[in-house]
């Protein structure tokens, strides 16, 4: 009891002082980190196994960290180091990119072909989050528009906070869609046997629906505040350099393009081939650096270091609530208070993993839910598939009303910052909790309506 109290504690703590913004946020992770380690597990639970499981630095040298050997290979519990080197990896790669000039490139032609109109520019990007987070893990898709969009902001001279936002909310809407969009839906695909095509023609069509809502809320909410700067976009036609000027090395940009595409290849196939997303983060930054040659110091140097441990102290004080079995206890809850009922027994799991994933990182309170839903369906009989995919919305969609609720919102705040556009937690949930709630009512009907 005391183990549990100190956990829930420290979490509290620490999800009340990143709100307050007043500490950088990776020093309040870490530091909450450490707590957990000490009081949680060194005081109240003396185990030393409990927090070895946690740090999980065995995963390095277990092969199924690296290469998948069957369902369910990579770990979900503890600090996901296959997360953190992917994003360091794809950090990296972005790197590369952006000293090639491949996204002034794109952001100039972008900019070239719509006549440098910020709205549909703003349009455009929340459909290409959406469709490339289908296919491409979502934080490597923000990783990617929200350094085009702040290219964009300098080059256009508007606010790119609201672009930045939209993409994050439209990136994990399109990861819902698929098996490979979202690390949720790769640990419930895996474990309960399902398919890309499963996916696609289940959650996939409820994301459909959702991104036509999702584009007309952001349109009709910023459109206005974008669209103020039509008057100065003649100007910069005319004066803004041809995009072809961006390319500043041919050599350089052809590589980094290629290793980009490769990246893509291999994530989308990842299933196939058995590659982890640490394998292939770890091997393309590789690659970038070796196409760097003398400038792979630069590239390094470029990392944001500061996500990266903002994430490992977030992973440390998670981990002291499952082993403190806080996250069982709640999905355990859900199976007394549905009693049974099925449409019940869906709602309740889209809404409470929706509401846990906007606190808790989705990733291991999907794998808890995972057995729980398992149990529901032999013991009540309700399609196993359908809990599935109410899980799959509920954590995925979930995740998005906050900037620690999925690790592309993470990510694509941290990108912002790190450029001079700090997003904080007001601005951050004012805009995207309402379009949370209506694509998870949207959610609730189309699975009431096609499963019952």
């Amino acid at each position: 009891m005391l183990a549990q109290i100190l956990a829930v504690s420290i979490f509290l703590v620490m999800f009340l002082l990143i709100i307050l913004d007043k500490f950088q946020r990776h020093t309040v992770t870490l530091l909450s980190g450490c707590a957990t380690l000490v009081l949680v597990f060194g005081l109240a639970m003396r185990s030393v196994p409990a927090a070895l499981e946690t740090l999980n630095l065995h995963q390095f040298f277990s092969l199924s960290f690296w290469y998948e050997l069957g369902p369910g290979g990579e770990s979900a519990s503890g600090v996901n180091w296959s997360t953190i080197l992917f994003i360091a990896g794809m950090m990296i790669m972005v790197e590369g990119m952006a000293k090639a000039g491949f996204f002034r490139w794109m952001c100039m032609t972008l900019a070239k072909t719509v006549k440098y109109r910020t709205v549909p520019i703003f349009v455009a990007f929340m459909i290409m989050s959406a469709l490339l987070a289908m296919f491409i893990d979502s934080i490597t898709v923000i990783l990617f528009l929200a350094a085009v969009t702040v290219e964009l902001a300098q080059l256009l001279r508007f606010d790119p906070v609201p672009m930045i936002l939209s993409e994050i909310f439209c990136a994990n809407l399109g990861g819902s869609a698929t098996m490979c969009g979202d690390p949720p839906n790769i640990i419930i695909g895996t474990s309960l046997g399902y398919t890309f095509g499963d996916f696609i023609t289940n959650t996939g069509l409820i994301a459909a629906i959702a991104l036509v809502a999702t584009v007309l809320y952001f349109y009709f909410r910023f459109h206005k505040e974008l669209g103020k700067h039509d008057g100065q976009q003649a100007v910069l036609a005319i004066t803004c350099p041809d995009p072809s000027s961006a390319i500043t090395n041919r050599r350089d940009f052809t590589l980094s393009c290629g290793i980009f595409l490769l990246a893509v290849v291999l994530l989308i196939t990842h299933a196939q081939t058995g590659f982890t997303v640490a394998c292939i983060g770890v091997f393309i930054a590789a690659l970038t650096l070796i196409a760097a040659g003398k400038d792979a110091w630069k590239l390094l140097q470029g990392i944001d270091y500061k996500t990266l441990l903002f994430f490992v102290g977030l992973f440390i004080v998670v981990g002291g609530l499952e082993e403190t079995g806080i996250l069982e206890l709640i999905a355990e809850l859900i199976g007394t208070i549905s009693g049974g009922n099925a449409i019940l027994m869906v709602l309740i799991i889209i809404w409470v993993s929706a509401v846990a994933s906007a606190f808790v990182d989705n990733i291991p309170f999907a794998a808890t839910m995972i057995p729980v839903i398992r149990s529901l369906a032999v013991t009540t009989g309700v399609d196993l598939s359908v809990l599935a995919w109410s899980l799959s919305m509920g954590t995925d969609i979930g995740g998005s009303a906050t900037p620690i609720g999925a690790s592309a919102n993470v990510v694509g705040t941290s990108v912002s910052a790190k450029e001079g556009h700090p997003i904080s937690w007001a601005r951050y949930c004012k805009t995207s909790v309402p379009p949370t709630i209506v694509v998870l009512l949207i959610s609730s009907i189309c699975i009431i309506l096609r499963y019952f």
